[in-house]
């Protein structure tokens, strides 16, 4: 038995409420659950509302195993705890007093949850067999129209996740939303592997000083492998001597570090994904679209959004991967998977943080329309899902949606608080 089963129980009313009673015999009707305290110290939730024996209480609610446990947590010296209307158990062992010396009514649980429920829900917890999720034996079963219901709240919950580094970063650069583009689409361009590694490329500088080279290509190539770390070393290549020579121009002129730790990488990574090319595109982009983050705002659609993330790199790195070996001559403008990824990780989420604040809400039509109209992504855990449960990740929205739940609810074991553990334990 976990207290979150109990707190679920409650706060969803999966138990027969027909006939409830307090332990003392009084008759129990329960109006309003109240609001869930999960982050705050504090009764477990705040403003229920009941009836007990026709005399109508508004206040707080608080959830124990056993009803001693209200000692064991010293609750009894705790002012938090001084306006407990019902005290909601599995078993209560002992009577809980208020200050006053009078009783604290109490509901034991175990009287009017089924034991179907019970052992559903220790089933599911148990987990003995090192299964993928607890819930991948009976994943098949859960309802397609609820399901689909909670990926849309998941991926509005990641949404929100990544809302709070958005809204760091507009802080630091007070209030400069073309800025939070920049670093946050730095960062894009880095992926996994040299994504950190990008955004500290981007705040090695003022922006303003990026903003000033966006004119002039030469330059801000030169600015951001300089503040790479991709020009430290000595190099026969002509290319190589004139990007130094620009960076070190540039590093006297706005007083930038000489030299920069280069922390990029180029282990496994396929070579159109390796530093020099993702920067010199990055670059690109900037200087064809300096006021990208406008631009993206202002797009309805997916294809416009795509439209708007054309780039290539200079010419120089249509024929050389790294510097002084050349390579057979290539394009290499940003494929569509790669502005998809820029769409789904970056854009998105930079849209729904300027929308929030702008105190606007308007997912259903800004949002929405482009998520579902995206590919999903291909990983580990989008294959995990659709093997359980076939053609499940339809569109980026799933493929988003299941990320946070994997990651945010089957590996911390929060069963409890996912409609799909809800569902398989209630049903």
């Amino acid at each position: 038995m976990q207290e979150a089963f109990l707190h679920s129980v409650w706060k969803y009313k999966k138990l027969d409420t027909s006939q409830l009673k307090t332990t003392r015999g009084e008759s129990l009707q329960i109006l309003n659950t109240g609001f869930h305290n999960e982050t705050e110290s504090g009764p477990d939730f705040f403003k229920a509302e009941i009836v007990i024996d026709g005399q109508h209480w508004v206040g707080n609610l608080e959830i124990h195993i056993i009803s001693s446990d209200w000692y064991a947590h010293k609750h009894e010296v705790d002012s938090a705890y001084d306006n407990v209307i019902l005290h909601v158990v599995w078993e209560e062992d002992v009577g809980i007093f208020r200050k006053d010396e009078t009783l604290i009514p109490c509901l034991e649980l175990k009287h009017y949850i089924s034991a179907e429920q019970v052992l559903a829900c220790e089933s599911l917890l148990s987990n003995t067999t090192k299964q993928w999720i607890n819930c991948e034996t009976h994943f098949k079963d859960v309802d397609t129209f609820k399901l689909n219901n909670w990926l849309e709240r998941l991926y509005i919950e990641r949404l929100e996740d990544k809302n709070e580094l958005i809204l760091n970063l507009l802080k630091v650069s007070h209030n400069s939303w073309d800025e939070v583009g920049f670093k946050l689409m730095a960062r894009a361009f880095g992926l996994n592997v040299n994504g950190e590694a990008f955004l500290q490329m981007s705040n090695a500088a003022d922006f303003k000083v990026f903003q000033k080279c966006f004119q002039h290509p030469l330059q801000l190539e030169a600015l951001c492998f300089g503040l790479g770390g991709l020009l430290n070393s000595d190099s026969e290549d002509v290319y190589f001597k004139k990007l130094r020579d620009e960076y070190g121009f540039l590093a006297q002129k706005f007083q930038l570090p000489t030299k920069v730790n280069s922390q990029l990488k180029y282990f496994r990574l396929r070579p159109d994904n390796f530093p020099t090319i993702r920067l010199s595109q990055f670059a690109s982009l900037y200087h064809k679209k300096p006021n990208l983050f406008s631009e993206l705002i202002q797009c309805k659609t997916k294809q416009e959004l795509s439209n708007n993330l054309d780039a290539k790199v200079s010419s120089y790195w249509k024929t050389h991967y790294t510097f002084g070996k050349e390579s057979k001559s290539k394009t290499k403008a940003l494929s569509q998977s790669f502005k998809d990824l820029l769409i789904i990780n970056t854009v998105l989420p930079l849209k729904f943080a300027y929308d929030k604040y702008k105190g606007q809400d308007d997912f259903e039509t800004t949002i929405y329309p482009i998520i579902t109209a995206l590919k999903p992504e291909q990983n580990s855990i989008t294959k995990g899902f659709d093997t359980l449960k076939t053609n499940v990740v339809g569109s980026a929205l799933e493929s988003q949606a299941f990320i946070q739940l994997k990651t945010k609810y089957c590996d911390l074991n929060r069963c409890l608080k996912c409609q799909v553990g809800l569902e398989l334990i209630y049903s």
